[in-house]
C-alpha cells in the first residue's frame, strides 16, 4: 500500500490508508483514528472553522497528527522545536485572523509552549493548544513521559479542558461539551488535553462523527455606545488618542521635546490596548486626569494608573471614527500634537546616521517604501522595534505582549508560511541566535527576508545609564559573542548576504528586496556596538526638552 501526506510520500506503516480496486484505477480512501476523543476534536476544529494546525513530532499525539493530516479542512505544517512551534502557530494566527491549532506529545513538550502562549495571551491572539497526554490514572507513577498536563499553561490561557475517552453517551456529550467550550474562545489562546489510551495506532474509523458545534454570539457593543466614545473624546478640553502594539511612532522623541511643558499633557486618553514600547510615553501620560480603554474582553489595563472607563469593543472602530471626526472638525489640541510630529518628522528625515544599526534601518524602511502595501513587515524586540518607531511610517508586528526575545523570528516564520506577500523580519543578533531553530523547517519560501543587524551582544544594555559601571555588563548581561549566521544558514538552505560597510549595506538592502529565490534570504549587517551607541545618543540630542 502506498500513502500520499501533504509533503511527501510516505512508507506505508507511517501513513496506512484503504486502497480500493475499481476498473484498474487506485483510489485513496480517507481514514481516521479510532480514538473517540479524538475523531470529537477533529470534528469540531473542522465546524469551528479551524484550518491551520502546527504539528510537532511524537507518538502519543500521532493520532491527532493522523487525523489533522487526514482531514481536507485542515492544512498541517510539520515544526520539530515546541517552543519554536508556538510561535510559528501566533505568526500564523496573526496573518489568517483566526485561531490556529499547535499539537504537541505528552510530557514536557507541552511546557515549552508557554512563552509563546504567554505572548499569544497578551497579544490578544487564538491559540488552540492540543496536547496529547498519557491516561490519568499514570500520572506521577514514573511513566515515560508523564506529569500532570491540565491547567500547565496556568492563567495564560482564556480556557483549559481535559477530555474524558468517552465509554458511552453521557461521555461523548461531555467530550463534545468541553470541546467546544474551548473553541468559543475567540480572543485569547485556550488549552484542550487530550488523554489516549493504547493501542495508539488503529486507523479504521472511515469518516468523522458529526457533531454539535455550540456558536457564541459575542455582545454587540451598540453604536450609540461608540459614538459616545468618540464624542467624549471630541468635547474633550485636551484629548488623545493612544493605539498600543506596538507603533507609536516618534512619541518617545516628541514627549523628550515636551519635557516639563504641561501644554501638551492631555486631560483625557482614550487608550485602544496593547503594548507601549516607550517607558517615556507611559512616565508621561500618567500626567493626564483620566483613560479608557477599549478592548474585546472588557479587561482592566490601567497602564496609566487614571483609568475610569472601560469599553468592551472594537477600539479600531472607535479610533476610524475619530479619525473621521477630526478630518469634519480639526480639534486644537490634536492639531498641537500633529504640528509637533510633524516638526519631529522632519529633523528625523533629514538626519544622517553613520554607518550603524540606526542606519541600516532607515536605509531599509526608505527602500521598502514604494511597495508597502505589497509585504508585511516584523520587527524583533530591543533595539529593533524602537529603531522602527523611529523610520517606519507603517504597521509593523513585534512581539511585545510580553517582549520576549525568544520567538520573534519564529512568529515572522509562521506568518510567512501561510501568506503570498513578501514578509521582512529585523532583528538583532541575539534575538536571532536564540530562535535559529525557526530555520530549521520545510515549510519556509522565498517570501521570507530576514535583515539580521549584528553587533555581536545585546547592544540595548549600553544604552542603560549606570549599567556601565557592572564590569559584566558586556560579557554576561549583554551576552557579547563573536558569531555569524553564515553557517546557520548554509545548513538550512537560506541564502545569505552580508555587508560592513555602508555601501555593501545599501546594496545588500536592494538585493534583499529583489533576489529571486524559491528559499529564504537573509542580509547580516554588521556594525560596531560602540558607533551604534554613539549614532543613537547624536539622535537623541536632536529633541532638547521644552521648558
Amino acid at each position: 500500500m502506498l500513502a500520499k501526506s501533504r509533503f511527501s510520500w510516505q512508507h506505508p506503516s507511517e501513513y496506512p490508508v484503504y486502497i480500493i480496486i475499481l476498473n484498474s484505477h487506485f483510489i485513496l480512501t480517507k481514514v481516521y483514528s479510532n480514538i473517540i476523543n479524538v475523531n470529537i476534536l477533529t470534528s469540531l476544529l473542522v465546524k469551528h472553522g479551524i484550518c491551520h494546525a502546527v504539528v510537532c513530532p511524537g507518538s502519543r499525539n500521532s493520532a491527532l497528527v493522523h487525523n489533522f493530516n487526514e482531514c481536507p479542512a485542515i492544512r498541517c505544517f510539520p515544526v520539530t522545536d515546541e517552543r519554536s512551534a508556538g510561535f510559528y502557530a501566533l505568526g500564523m494566527s496573526l496573518a489568517v485572523h483566526q485561531p490556529v491549532v499547535v499539537c504537541v506529545t505528552s510530557g514536557t513538550a507541552l511546557l515549552n509552549l508557554l512563552p509563546a502562549v504567554a505572548e499569544a495571551f497578551y497579544q490578544h491572539v487564538p491559540l488552540v493548544v492540543v496536547s496529547a497526554d498519557r491516561p490519568v490514572q499514570w500520572i506521577d507513577q514514573l511513566d515515560g513521559q508523564t506529569l500532570p498536563q491540565p491547567d500547565a499553561l496556568g492563567r495564560f490561557v482564556a480556557k483549559a479542558v481535559s477530555l474524558p475517552e468517552p465509554a458511552d453517551d453521557e461521555q461523548r456529550w461531555h467530550c463534545n461539551r468541553l470541546v467546544n467550550e474551548a473553541l468559543m474562545m475567540r480572543h485569547a489562546p485556550v488549552h484542550i488535553n487530550v488523554p489516549i489510551s493504547e493501542p495508539l495506532f488503529d486507523y479504521t474509523v472511515q469518516s468523522l462523527p458529526d457533531e454539535r458545534a455550540i456558536q457564541l454570539i459575542p455582545a454587540d457593543v451598540s453604536a450609540i455606545t461608540m459614538n459616545h466614545v468618540a464624542k467624549m473624546f471630541m468635547l474633550a478640553k485636551r484629548p488623545m488618542l493612544i493605539a498600543g502594539q506596538p507603533m507609536n511612532p516618534l512619541l518617545d522623541e516628541a514627549v523628550m521635546e515636551v519635557g516639563d511643558n504641561d501644554d501638551y499633557v492631555p486631560d483625557f486618553v482614550l487608550y485602544t490596548g496593547g503594548s507601549i514600547v516607550s517607558k517615556r510615553a507611559k512616565r508621561f501620560l500618567r500626567k493626564a486626569k483620566q483613560s479608557w480603554v477599549i478592548n474585546w474582553e472588557g479587561a482592566v489595563t490601567d497602564t496609566f494608573m487614571n483609568l475610569t472607563q472601560v469599553i468592551q469593543g472594537d477600539g479600531e472602530m472607535v479610533a476610524d471614527q475619530i479619525r473621521f471626526l477630526q478630518e469634519q472638525n480639526p480639534h486644537p489640541f490634536v492639531a498641537k500634537w500633529q504640528q509637533l510630529l510633524a516638526s519631529l518628522r522632519e529633523r528625523v528625515d533629514t538626519f544622517v546616521p553613520d554607518y550603524s544599526q540606526m542606519a541600516a534601518v532607515k536605509c531599509f524602511e526608505s527602500a521598502i517604501s514604494d511597495v508597502i502595501d505589497q509585504v508585511e513587515v516584523h520587527y524583533a524586540n530591543s533595539t529593533s522595534i524602537r529603531l522602527a518607531n523611529i523610520f517606519a511610517r507603517h504597521d509593523v508586528y513585534c512581539n511585545r505582549g510580553v517582549n520576549g526575545i525568544e520567538g520573534s523570528l519564529s512568529t515572522a516564520a509562521g506568518f510567512s508560511c501561510v501568506t503570498e506577500k513578501i514578509v521582512f523580519y529585523v532583528t538583532g543578533d541575539l534575538s536571532f541566535f536564540y530562535d535559529q531553530n525557526a530555520l530549521w523547517n520545510q515549510n519556509l519560501r522565498g517570501n521570507f527576508r530576514i535583515l539580521l543587524l549584528n553587533n555581536g551582544k545585546g547592544g540595548i544594555f549600553n544604552m542603560l545609564r549606570g549599567l556601565e559601571q557592572s564590569a559584566a555588563r558586556d560579557r554576561l548581561v549583554a551576552a557579547e559573542h563573536h558569531t555569524s549566521a553564515a553557517g546557520i544558514c548554509r545548513q538550512n538552505d537560506i541564502a545569505y548576504l552580508s555587508a560592513t560597510d555602508a555601501l555593501q549595506m545599501e546594496a545588500g538592502i536592494r538585493q534583499l528586496l529583489t533576489l529571486e529565490s524559491a528559499r529564504p534570504v537573509l542580509l547580516e549587517v554588521f556594525t560596531d556596538a560602540a558607533t551604534d551607541e554613539q549614532v543613537l545618543r547624536t539622535y537623541y540630542k536632536l529633541f532638547p526638552p521644552k521648558i
